[in-house]
């Protein structure tokens, strides 16, 4: 077993968030799942992690009940689940451990936020030498409030303000910043072909 998917905080905390009306894609735990199939057709490790910050009070606070995998997705038994509490998924688990442990050494990622959890992870993971693929229509994220907007902008303000990043533009640039340097940019779709012709 030398690759494997890194599944990113796909995980209820982020529909606990009024937020979450703004989410590029509500329906991204049905790409996610489609990679996971994918992943466990080939024989490829699948690992879950999940975002958590104990004792914070909000939503990605375990004692919520939201740190847990969107009701579309469902983890086997012999799938590593991690729990980080940085942005990448590397830095506060043993994750570089259990795919040493594996003897991978390709990863695709895919998960929420694009421009944050994943992308850090995916920036990571290059530079302690995995060949990253970036599932880039299976990762999700929001509007990005301007740097000098009120850190309490409610949804309607961070929608109205001129100055907001649309999702859209968010992971269009996640895209032009990764591509050739940290990773390589794929869809699910191409991913799916790819495994079909591979079969063949």
């Amino acid at each position: 077993m030398t690759r494997a998917l890194i599944v990113i905080d796909v995980q209820e905390s982020f529909r606990a968030r009024p937020l979450w009306k703004t989410i590029s894609d509500p329906r991204i735990a049905d790409r996610v799942d489609r990679l996971v199939r994918l992943a466990r057709a080939a024989g490829d490790l699948v690992v879950w992690v999940l975002h958590s910050e104990p004792g914070s009070g909000g939503v990605f606070d375990p004692a919520s009940g939201q740190v847990r995998l969107m009701a579309e997705l469902e983890r086997r038994d012999d799938e590593p689940l991690i729990h980080k509490t940085s942005h990448n998924a590397f830095t506060t688990t043993n994750l570089q451990q259990v795919l040493t442990g594996h003897g991978v050494r390709e990863i695709t990622v895919c998960g929420i936020r694009t421009e944050q959890c994943v992308e850090t992870t995916a920036r990571v993971a290059s530079d302690l030498g995995y060949r990253v693929v970036f599932a880039i229509d299976a990762t999700a994220t929001n509007p990005v409030a301007h740097r000098d907007a009120p850190a309490d902008l409610g949804v309607d303000e961070l929608l109205s303000d001129p100055r907001t990043l649309s999702a859209e533009e968010v992971i269009r640039r996640t895209e032009y910043a990764l591509a050739g340097r940290f990773a390589t940019i794929a869809t699910v779709a191409e991913l799916e072909e790819a495994a079909l012709q591979g079969a063949r």
